[in-house]
């Protein structure tokens, strides 16, 4: 079985303390051992008092399980954030250029440079949305952009999240509890804060108000209801922006509006921040056995009348065939060379990268095209000769469903274990906000794969997450 790459260590190269963690050696080495079981099981009370809970479809067990918090936060410098920051900001507008064009005129289609049947055979490609111009043109409003480190300089973007990217309320609960427990370090250190996300939010949503829209718009989160895993951040958002947390019931479509009942009558909605997937959006133009949407509700985003964040179809844009070509994106729409580089990827729907993939199963890291969460997914050097073979034959009877990866040599953060501090490896999600100007806060949420040598970081499949701190000049 292949070995896993030696990987970057974030805290220490070559042996050397790096300077980003200069203002943590001391406070993690001369932490008694029961101080820090007292600090982990209070910040365990603090995140189960306030209802931060994640709960997985389809498994049993605890429907009000935490997220694991480890308290070594991550670091980055200011030089580091900056890089990927412009990174980021260039993939978000490119990605939101490409969803314009594939609705639209298909500009990058007729060029050559993505293939046809990658966009409208895709399975997220909403032909209800063919023709539509959103406000400014923006299709995703909140992009999350899964990043990987493979060492000092060298930072890998993983995948795009273009529909309803999860986690905010993670990087924003993690400093909160950080600056309760550890007041101190955030005197001793400069770091950027990431409070002002709820506001950038707010302003990015009221700035793509429909043409409809009269005076100081009327935004709203609508979210499937209290059993949807991520119910914690829809309620957490909508409290943090003031803004009302509605379900599809509380809606209503009546001429050319939305409308929001109120103790008070209806009131007019412009901006509906959805965070429930296209299908269940409009029973009337999506899947009519659905009670979450509302009946009606894409008559009046046609008309101008509201508008959708994200807009209905942006799923095609992150889908994991599309992501191979998110570089010629960028060179093809804004003239520029990409700043952030993708994984090398194999699509397993062209033979010869097909082949290539089957014959190399056991080094590779395969993933469903359409799959999220860690789920669909073989880690070829963590798996079994019985796993590979048989997603071996899942290939071969649906070669245009994965794409292969090389297995990756992720950083690792020093991470609060049993035994002590070890390293684990991480990756990172920061939020681009996009409306009038496409804006990040300093940081993002940091997810940690908890496991020794594991690779997977996702919560879904026991990972833990970390404070993220970029260290103001």
């Amino acid at each position: 079985m292949s070995k896993t790459p030696r990987y970057f260590n974030e805290m220490f190269e070559n042996g050397k303390l790096r300077p980003p963690y200069k203002g943590l050696e001391g406070w993690a080495r001369d932490m008694p051992v029961d101080l820090r079981t007292m600090k982990q099981n209070e910040a365990e009370a603090l995140f189960r008092r306030i209802g931060i809970t994640f709960a997985v479809y389809g498994e049993g067990g605890d429907p009000d399980r935490l997220i694991p918090f480890d308290m070594f936060p991550r670091v980055f410098t200011d030089t580091e954030w900056r890089k990927l920051e412009r990174g980021v900001t260039q993939r978000a507008r490119a990605l939101n250029a490409f969803l314009t064009d594939v609705y639209g005129r298909g500009e990058i289609i007729r060029a050559g440079r993505v293939p046809a049947n990658l966009v409208y055979c895709n399975e997220a490609f909403e032909r209800a949305v063919v023709g539509i111009r959103p406000p400014r043109d923006v299709y995703s409003h909140i992009v999350g952009i899964d990043i990987v480190r493979t060492g000092p300089d060298e930072f890998y973007v993983l995948e795009d999240n273009c529909r309803t990217p999860s986690g905010v309320s993670y990087m924003l609960e993690n400093r909160e509890i950080m600056m309760r427990m550890f007041p101190h370090l955030f005197q001793e250190n400069r770091i950027a804060p990431v409070d002002s996300y709820p506001r950038q939010l707010k302003r990015t949503l009221a700035s793509v108000a429909p043409p409809k829209c009269e005076g100081e718009p009327v935004i709203v989160i609508l979210t499937p209801g209290s059993m949807n895993s991520a119910y914690y951040e829809h309620s957490f958002l909508a409290d943090m922006m003031g803004m009302e947390l509605v379900e599809g019931q509380d809606l209503f479509v009546d001429g050319d509006f939305v409308w929001m009942k109120t103790t008070e009558g209806p009131q007019k909605v412009d901006v509906i921040y959805r965070r429930i997937d296209d299908a269940f959006l409009d029973p009337l133009c999506f899947r009519p056995d659905s009670m979450l949407g509302v009946p009606g509700l894409m008559n009046v985003y046609r008309s101008g009348g509201v508008t959708l964040a994200s807009a209905p179809g942006a799923g095609v844009a992150d889908d994991k065939a599309i992501y191979t070509f998110v570089p010629e994106m960028v060179r093809f729409y804004l003239g520029e060379e990409p700043l952030l580089q993708n994984v090398p990827t194999w699509q397993c729907a062209k033979a010869d990268d097909c082949a290539y993939v089957l014959e190399h199963l056991a080094e590779l890291v395969v993933k469903e095209v359409h799959g999220s969460g860690g789920y669909g997914m073989l880690v070829g050097p963590k798996s079994s000769a019985g796993q590979i073979e048989a997603f071996r034959s899942k290939i071969e009877e649906n070669p245009a469903n994965y794409i292969a990866q090389p297995t990756l040599a992720l950083s690792a953060c020093p991470t609060f274990v049993e035994e002590g501090l070890a390293p684990r490896h991480v990756d990172l999600r920061p939020y681009c906000l996009v409306g009038q100007d496409v804006v990040l806060v300093p940081g993002g949420l940091t997810r940690v794969a908890l496991t020794e040598g594991s690779l997977v970081v996702n919560s879904s499949q026991g990972g833990g997450v970390k404070d993220t701190w970029v260290l103001a000049d």
